[in-house]
């Protein structure tokens, strides 16, 4: 896209500087110029001047200037392009762009003014809810309890929806209206196309919850987050996708924090809504939220638009350094030299907000200046579950890091990680190099062996992978195959039916059963399919290692755990019941349904409830290290191809076949390794 300087002249003519930053900041005249209080760093007596003639900015204490396009960058943390359609916007001027044609023009204009009539929408209900606040004694005694006062509630625009079901039916008369369900403010339930656009049931999505506003770098309302009274599920419920808003992409909090991270030199990235209000009343405003979701890339870059450093803060329980892992894989491309990523893992008994209230504000400045920095987080991820006293185990933690290190900028950390790695598996640095560098990735599945390859003599599994290769020694596949669930074979473990109605505290909700059927058997991921919806407790439990594994199986399966490990971050765990629900219109949908249609069940006999979950435990455990084998024998077929044109690809192989071998006799003990 390239856009005419010329335009872009006649824009910094046409734009008041002065009104532009006015929206920002507070300005008062003083002889020629205008004067204010520095948005971009921290002052008491206004040094930042705003000149009308010259249309130019500049502050005397920090030195920053520039014009309304720069302002727009710096402040609102814009880039260029979107910058110059924003003020243009603002000034009635169409952008003329060189290699755009006329109808993509055209789309581009009615998409952003979509999103225009989209945010006035929001922006109603966002109205509408703070008023019924004021009303709303329960959840006024709901943030006192939690320590909120009414000036960050203003500050923050926090509302309350109203328990009726159709509460904005009062704000817009027309309840109808499309735009209302666009936003994801109401609900529309035709009961799977049935009934018609008039008969269907529309309803509030947000009932009886104190509401946050989500909000753009530009203020505008795009989405909300609203928070239950009590202790009924979900406890957080987002606005869905829609064309303002993305989850993935939207930090809740920025809008209000951007200034403080200037301030405070970090940004503080936590997880949920509750600790960003609560740390900014507490003393630390430079906190932001992602919005139940594991942290991406793209909430990085946008951090990076307004500060050099990120502290990310989890919980210091399982859950916490499985979203720690993740927020890893994000921060990594943007892990410059010049930048700091930091993590911080409290106690698990606490949050940001509880321990801010039990140790104070210096005790956790202290916990945030001694948090973990990127190089050791990413060395210690590496290392989980190697044995470094071990050849085996130094190979291990080299294939773990290996895409990690990859994925970092070039520059002097990313040199230095090199030879700390080398050291740790005792290699020389130019040795390590060489070795990723000439090492060939071969096909994921099915990747052919050299001529002098054992022979097969087995039949491909569910994959195309043959159970025979390079394993000449073990019995064959057949051996090993987990339960199947057709009705000509009986499984070693025949799963019990158990009681409908009971939430996932710890018994089961759903039936978990054999399916039935002259079909083909289910496939492994089908059976790990069903047993993590009849229990998601089980997903939570999962290593980084089997979540990766499960998101990267191809097709419907893999989007479906995807899925599944969004929902976990956002809503925490589910009966399937509720998974249910939110699976309604998704392209995965009939898979799930299809795997978790079973027949009615019997009750469970009393006591026997933590049985049945281990045994569905150990099932699960008994399929995923199936898959996992298969997956580490794939990664053997990928060394076999590189032999001869990598020194180390036997040295790789070998430490892959050790790990098979070590999960062989950990299926051969859990008594799988027969049908």
């Amino acid at each position: 896209m390239t856009i005419p300087a010329s335009f872009i002249q006649e824009l910094i003519a046409r734009a008041d500087v002065v009104e532009i930053v006015g929206r920002y900041v507070q300005l008062k005249k003083a002889g020629a110029n205008f004067m204010g209080l520095c948005p971009f760093h921290g002052e008491k007596s206004p040094s930042f001047s705003v000149s009308p003639t010259k249309q130019f900015y500049h502050c005397f204490g920090c030195g920053v200037h520039g014009n309304a396009i720069g302002f727009l960058m710096e402040h609102a943390g814009m880039g260029f392009v979107e910058a110059v359609h924003d003020l243009a916007g603002q000034y009635g001027l169409q952008v003329p762009e060189d290699d755009v044609s006329p109808a993509e023009r055209a789309r581009a204009a009615s998409q952003r003014q979509k999103q225009a009539t989209l945010t006035d929408v929001l922006e109603k209900a966002g109205d509408a809810y703070r008023k019924a606040l004021r009303q709303a004694p329960g959840a006024i005694d709901y943030l006192k309890g939690r320590g909120v006062s009414g000036e960050i509630a203003k500050q923050f625009g926090i509302g309350y929806a109203p328990a009726g079901w159709r509460a904005l039916a009062s704000v817009f008369p027309d309840y109808d209206d499309p735009l209302l369900a666009e936003s994801g403010l109401v609900i529309v339930n035709n009961e799977e196309g049935k009934l018609s656009d008039e008969e269907a049931k529309r309803y509030d999505r947000f009932r009886d919850r104190v509401m946050f506003p989500i909000r753009n770098v530009k203020g505008e309302c795009i989405g909300f987050g609203g928070r239950v009274l009590g202790d009924e599920k979900p406890k957080y419920l987002n606005s869905p996708e829609t064309p303002v808003f993305s989850k993935g992409r939207e930090l809740y909090g920025l809008y209000e924090a951007r200034a403080a991270f200037r301030d405070r030199g970090y940004a503080l990235v936590t997880e949920g809504y509750m600790d960003v209000v609560a740390l900014a009343q507490l003393g630390f405003p430079n906190a932001v939220a992602t919005l139940g979701t594991a942290c991406t890339t793209e909430h990085v870059q946008k951090l990076f638009r307004f500060t050099e450093s990120v502290v990310f803060s989890f919980d210091g329980d399982a859950a916490g350094r499985r979203a720690a892992r993740k927020a890893l894989d994000g921060a990594l491309p943007y892990a410059t030299d010049t930048r700091s990523i930091k993590f911080l893992f409290l106690p698990a008994e606490h949050d940001p907000d509880s321990y801010i209230r039990a140790h104070g504000a210096e005790a956790f400045a202290g916990f945030v200046a001694e948090a973990t920095p990127l190089s050791r987080f990413m060395l210690e991820a590496a290392r989980e579950g190697c044995d470094l006293s071990s050849a085996e185990g130094r190979a291990h933690m080299t294939s773990n890091v290996r895409p990690l290190w990859s994925a970092m900028p070039d520059g002097a950390l990313k040199r230095q990680l090199l030879s700390e790695i080398a050291t740790l598996v005792q290699l020389d640095a130019a040795a390590l190099s060489d070795l990723w560098a000439t090492a060939a990735p071969g096909p994921r599945k099915g990747a052919g062996a050299p001529s002098q390859a054992p022979q097969r003599h087995s039949e491909p599994d569910s994959y195309g992978n043959d159970p025979g290769d390079y394993y000449p020694d073990l019995p064959p596949a057949q051996d090993y195959e987990p339960p199947r669930y057709e009705n000509e074979s009986k499984p070693k473990f025949q799963p019990r039916k158990f009681t409908k109605g009971k939430r996932w505290g710890g018994k089961f909700e759903e039936p978990i059963e054999p399916l039935r059927g002259r079909g083909k058997p289910p496939s492994r991921p089908d059976v790990a399919v069903r047993l993590v919806l009849s229990n998601m407790a089980q997903w939570e439990a999962l290593s980084h290692e089997l979540h990766v594994m499960l998101c990267d199986l191809p097709g419907e399966h893999g989007a479906l755990f995807t899925w599944l490990d969004s929902q976990l971050h956002e809503h925490g765990v589910q009966p399937w019941a509720a998974l249910r629900e939110g699976l309604r219109g998704l392209d995965f949908a009939p898979l799930a349904e299809r795997l978790m249609s079973v027949s009615e069940a019997g009750p469970v006999p009393e006591g026997e409830e933590e049985q049945h979950l281990a045994e569905a435990a150990k099932e699960l455990g008994s399929v995923l290290d199936f898959m996992l084998d298969d997956r580490l024998k794939a990664q053997q077929s990928e060394a076999i191809a590189s032999v001869g044109k990598d020194p180390k690809a036997l040295e790789r192989y070998k430490a892959l076949e050790a790990r098979r071998l070590e999960l062989r006799d950990r299926i051969r003990a859990s008594g799988t390794d027969t049908a």
